[in-house]
């Protein structure tokens, strides 16, 4: 298989951890303030694996007896998932039932944990600098990567704006809200590619940097307007100014 270098950019270790904390912080605060249902569920799983590739970017050189590598394949392991967690709290919103392309969606992510988490070809020769690992990589399966991450998160795109237009206010403005969680590290994301195509293979690296925001918007949007809220004993109410 053809190898190729591919650079994957991290945030400085401060910054790092800062985001790595506010993540961590939202999915419990979404546990402490709301009842457990599925889009509950699948809210704290996004912010989770947001959070999971920030601290894998954090020890990615080497730490806790793993090797950058090994820290890598976490990390993508974590990014990998966003696609069909995403359409999935679509369909969710939209009340639909699971199919056969949300199953698809789920496939084809597993099919890229395994490679990334097993094969050999995924990464190696890992040279760590301050802020940026360079890895060698397959290239093929990066441009692969790259149409699967991008065509799910379009999908998910495409079927939120065909749903909302039938739904209810709130689910209506859950679902436009999620569209614009999307649109916030997808735009910046795909600029960057489109001036240096060589960045497809660094899409999770990039659009970790940009990811954040859509955490913001999950829980100071879209979750008020869908999840239900746990007894009255819990009083604390995170608001956001939109």
């Amino acid at each position: 298989m053809s190898k190729k270098s591919l650079t994957l950019y991290c945030f400085s270790p401060p910054v790092m951890l800062a985001t790595f904390a506010i993540e961590i912080m939202f999915a419990v605060y979404i546990l402490y303030r709301y009842k457990l249902t599925k889009m509950a569920q699948i809210m704290v799983t996004i912010l989770i694996c947001l959070a999971t590739f920030q601290g894998a970017e954090f020890v990615l050189c080497g730490a806790l007896g793993l090797s950058g590598i090994d820290w890598a394949r976490v990390g993508y392991g974590a990014i990998t998932l966003l696609p069909p967690l995403g359409l999935h709290l679509a369909y969710e919103i939209a009340g639909k039932k699971n199919d056969f392309i949300l199953k698809a969606a789920y496939g084809s992510a597993m099919a890229f944990l395994a490679y990334y988490t097993f094969s050999s070809f995924a990464m190696s020769n890992t040279v760590c600098y301050a802020n940026y690992v360079i890895f060698d990589t397959d290239s093929l399966g990066a441009k692969l990567y790259g149409i699967y991450y991008y065509g799910w998160l379009l999908t998910g795109i495409y079927f939120a704006h065909k749903w909302a237009s039938g739904m209810k206010k709130q689910r209506k403005t859950a679902l436009y809200a999620l569209i614009a969680g999307y649109v916030s590290f997808m735009l910046p994301t795909a600029l960057v590619n489109i001036m240096d195509a060589s960045t497809v293979a660094a899409i999770p690296s990039i659009m970790c940097g940009f990811a954040v925001i859509l955490a913001i918007v999950l829980v100071g949007k879209v979750a008020p307007e869908v999840l239900i809220d746990k007894a009255d004993t819990h009083s604390f109410k995170l608001k956001f100014p939109f």
